[in-house]
């Protein structure tokens, strides 16, 4: 069977590195996308082994350099099956009247318009084919507002309704749209948040078992191996632990 050609934003680490580990051993050949060079320079090196791998360094937020990588892919680089849109950010923990506007200047780039900037370069490519699979990585906070959570809530909820508009203009082109929205999902997202101190990160995930960003990769696969006819479109999950984007049973 003929490998599908997958391209990840975010894959540096994280849902991103674990999903790309995972579609290597499962035929599929990958796009690995990301700003920190040297670790995707390592990714591939790990990859290479289960499948082809092609990186692109660049910044979703610059819809030129967007641009300038996608287009640089030849065939059959540029023949993409499968975008799966991960590259997000949530940055400080602080009510509307007092937030920091590079913070969500920084959220809503990344997570919205970097978002659409990629798919922007690639959808070409699937509509013209009439066949593809978009992923969208959204999160629990897209669903639910909580408490100083404002501009990154708002964000998480553009990817939700994005992903419905998507699935609504494409239908016609047999392409298929999926969102996955995480609760706790322990990566670099708290250490980010939290603009690098790596105490305060670490109490986000104690006291109970988090998910890990290979436990994302499942879903992801299996959203991508299901029959030409089924699509999963939407999809919330959560550790065991937390039953809403703020009650947590923690054991301390």
């Amino acid at each position: 069977m003929q490998k599908r050609i997958a391209l990840i934003t975010g894959a540096t680490s994280g849902i991103g590195e674990a999903t790309a580990h995972l579609l290597a051993q499962n035929n599929f050949n990958l796009i690995l996308c990301g700003r920190r060079e040297d670790r995707l320079i390592k990714l591939k090196t790990e990859l290479s082994s289960f499948t082809e791998v092609v990186t692109l360094s660049f910044d979703v937020r610059d819809k030129h350099d967007v641009r300038k990588a996608i287009t640089s892919l030849s065939s059959p680089w540029n023949k993409i099956d499968v975008l799966i849109n991960n590259a997000g950010n949530a940055h400080g923990l602080d009510p509307i009247q007092t937030g920091n506007l590079d913070d969500w200047d920084a959220m809503m780039d990344i997570n919205v318009k970097g978002l659409l900037y990629v798919s922007h370069e690639v959808l070409p490519i699937m509509v013209e084919r009439k066949s593809g699979h978009i992923i969208n990585i959204g999160s629990i906070a897209g669903k639910e507002v909580y408490a100083n959570g404002n501009v990154y809530c708002a964000s998480k909820a553009a990817v939700d309704v994005i992903t419905r508009g998507m699935r609504i203009d494409l239908n016609a082109y047999n392409i298929k749209l999926t969102a996955i929205h995480p609760g706790l999902v322990e990566t670099e997202f708290s250490v980010v948040r939290f603009k690098g101190d790596t105490d305060r990160a670490s109490q986000v995930y104690k006291g109970f078992d988090p998910l890990q960003g290979k436990d994302i990769a499942d879903l992801i696969l299996f959203a991508l191996t299901r029959p030409a006819h089924v699509v999963i479109a939407d999809l919330v999950v959560l550790p065991t632990a937390q039953a809403s984007a703020t009650l947590v049973k923690k054991e301390l």
